[in-house]
């Protein structure tokens, strides 16, 4: 019924109804947006941020003791409102607390590799909080595309897009990338390492670093492939003079972009939105 709104709504009270289903399979698994062609966004905070990059959820879940603020704060944000008992909320959570909202969006189209921007190539990167990290350098240091290649964590995972606080609706998020794409990258490759190649901090030529450029983070323990390494133009490492074998890879890669981003032309770099 439509309780007087324009955008319809929907209750629900058993376990059993489809979309709760759908909607559990979304909330704890990593890949389940693949084949639903959907993604669940769990919390006020992911909800705004889509909100504020104009996206336009197809359906806005509330709990039934929210709804009658949710209703004046939220009624008209997506195309269907669903309102569903307290009781479920952990059926569609992936969440130790269940938040009492969330939105569901549909999984936006992947889009060709775009040859001159800015990018960070992730190489297999594996751990979601870790790839949800460096989405948010990225958008906040100007790097606009992420590249994933086959083997990262799956970049729109419910764990990747809570630690990437809102970051993915500002880039332009390539996932399953073979490595020979990275042929049609018309901007050079910078590659971090923990053992090879120059000192961050000692770079004779900081504008080696300048952007447009790619950084290419690699796997948590075997770091960046030997192939991808071949092409890059420069090799880079940050010096730990407190002893440690080497950094968190998303800790290096806000290192690292934000290094690229004080070589920004003084006209400025062009963030290419999804």
């Amino acid at each position: 019924m439509s309780e007087g709104f324009s955008v319809p709504v929907a209750h629900i009270s058993s376990r059993e109804n489809p979309l709760v289903k759908e909607l559990r399979r979304l909330s704890q698994g990593s890949t389940a947006y693949r084949k639903q062609g959907r993604v669940w966004l769990e919390g006020d905070h992911l909800c705004r941020a889509a909100l504020e990059r104009g996206i336009k959820p197809v359906l806005a879940v509330f709990a039934e003791s929210f709804w009658p603020l949710a209703r004046q704060l939220w009624g008209q944000a997506a195309i269907k409102n669903i309102v569903i008992s307290d009781a479920l909320l952990p059926e569609i959570s992936g969440l130790e607390s269940p938040a009492r909202m969330g939105f569901v969006m549909d999984l936006p189209a992947q889009e060709p590799l775009l040859p001159g921007a800015d990018c960070v190539i992730l190489d297999r990167v594996q751990d979601a909080g870790n790839v949800g990290s460096i989405l948010r350098s990225a958008a906040a240091f100007g790097f606009g595309q992420i590249v994933a290649l086959k083997g990262t964590a799956a970049l729109w995972s419910p764990k990747v897009l809570r630690s990437g606080m809102g970051a993915h609706f500002g880039l332009r998020l390539l996932e399953g990338v073979e490595l020979e794409a990275l042929a049609g990258l018309q901007v050079p490759i910078v590659v971090t390492s923990s053992h090879q190649g120059q000192f961050l901090h000692q770079l004779t030529d900081i504008n080696a670093l300048a952007m447009p450029c790619a950084w290419a983070l690699g796997h948590e323990g075997q770091g960046v492939r030997q192939e991808l390494i071949h092409q890059a133009s420069l090799k880079v490492r940050i010096d730990q003079p407190g002893g440690q074998e080497s950094l968190n890879v998303a800790a290096a890669a806000a290192i690292c972009l934000y290094a690229s981003s004080l070589c920004r032309p003084p006209q400025g770099t062009m963030v290419v939105n999804r």
